[in-house]
């Protein structure tokens, strides 16, 4: 069972109930990662802190809040600042710059009408199964925020979730050879659950504000119809894939010719995984569509457990053909019906246990 925490207060609170609820998680998300730092990029922990400490003054600029809740975190756990500011940039540690070596899986998909009824959007996270004992189920209720419920890694403040004013995230690494000491991703995705429009989303993710690159798949049930779209984001700034047949999907690569203009897209596993990935969800999704049948949660469930091209699959197993450093799997899968304001989760594989709505 994945532990459940309610938080609400100052950002201070908020953070400390985080760190003190679930400290064992903090305490894991730390040993995996400074595992992870030195076996496959050689960094130190005191290392990939002072690593972290260079987003600091951006991060203080651009949402002191932030902070707040990061310190708190720290307080409530027993452990420093700079410890929790490495977990919460631990993507950038790890997945971009010359010491990049490893990536997330993951697939995310995002419907709206006419492909549903409504938003719906959902992923599988794919990951080090170590991380699957950090997992957290948070709640946070903020004062003049949207208050949100989110999938995350112990310490981490910002993953993928949905709020109370219709937008959710979802989070799809990108392996690559740039980063900047602007804001973290995670802090990004953050960001985007702090937004009461997609408007304000976009306005807090752009112009070069992210430290490093990912997709954000972003949905909004914010007015009768709703959207869904891939937002690129980078150090150069971002690119918006908006649905064209009421559907988006998105792996491990970067699409757009934007980005790949700046930054060099280091996933040498593109055509034997990510694009597999992307090409097998977007043939389930067009097939319903071929049979008139409207997507639902039901169809997310079918599309989050398929297991073709086992085990580079949507429902991902570990492969271990490949280095270690690249071996991954399904950790936890989500669905978030933002119209219906319903989110489901199932930890583990899609294909093995039941979702639970949260």
């Amino acid at each position: 069972m994945i532990k459940k925490l309610r938080l609400k207060g100052s950002y201070k609170e908020i953070g400390k109930g985080h760190g003190s609820e679930g400290k064992r998680e903090v305490l894991k998300s730390l040993e995996t990662y400074e595992t992870l730092f030195y076996d496959y990029s050689q960094i130190r922990w005191n290392e990939a802190r002072e690593m972290a400490l260079k987003h600091a003054e951006a991060i203080s600029k651009y949402d002191d809040d932030l902070i707040k809740e990061m310190e708190g975190v720290a307080a409530g756990a027993g452990v420093d600042f700079e410890d929790i500011l490495a977990l919460n940039t631990r993507s950038e540690i790890a997945l971009s710059g010359k010491y990049s070596q490893f990536s997330d899986g993951c697939t995310a998909i995002g419907v709206m009408p006419p492909m549903s009824s409504g938003v719906i959007i959902g992923q599988n996270w794919d990951w080090k199964s170590a991380q699957s004992e950090s997992l957290l189920y948070v709640e946070i209720e903020q004062t003049g925020k949207p208050n949100i419920k989110m999938m995350t890694e112990g310490g981490i403040i910002g993953k993928i979730g949905c709020n109370s004013a219709g937008l959710g995230v979802c989070l799809n690494a990108l392996l690559t050879d740039k980063k900047s000491n602007r804001i973290p991703i995670h802090l990004g995705l953050r960001s985007v659950l702090n937004s009461f429009t997609y408007s304000e989303a976009i306005l807090r993710i752009d112009e070069g504000l992210m430290a490093s690159a990912a997709n954000f798949l972003i949905g909004s049930a914010e007015n009768q119809n709703g959207i869904v779209m891939n937002v690129e984001v980078s150090p150069a700034g971002i690119d918006i894939e908006e649905s064209v047949d009421g559907y988006v999907v998105h792996t491990n690569h970067i699409c757009s010719s934007f980005i790949k203009s700046h930054i060099a897209d280091k996933n040498e596993y593109i055509e034997t995984d990510s694009l597999v990935r992307m090409n097998r969800a977007r043939q389930l999704i067009r097939g319903q569509a071929a049979q008139n049948k409207k997507a639902g949660e039901a169809s997310f469930k079918q599309w989050l457990s398929d297991q073709y091209n086992f085990p580079d699959s949507i429902n991902h197993f570990i492969n271990d053909k490949l280095p270690p450093h690249r071996r991954m799997e399904t950790i936890f899968s989500i669905i978030m019906n933002l119209s219906g304001k319903k989110m489901l989760v199932c930890v583990g594989k899609p294909s093995q246990g039941p979702y639970v709505e949260m």
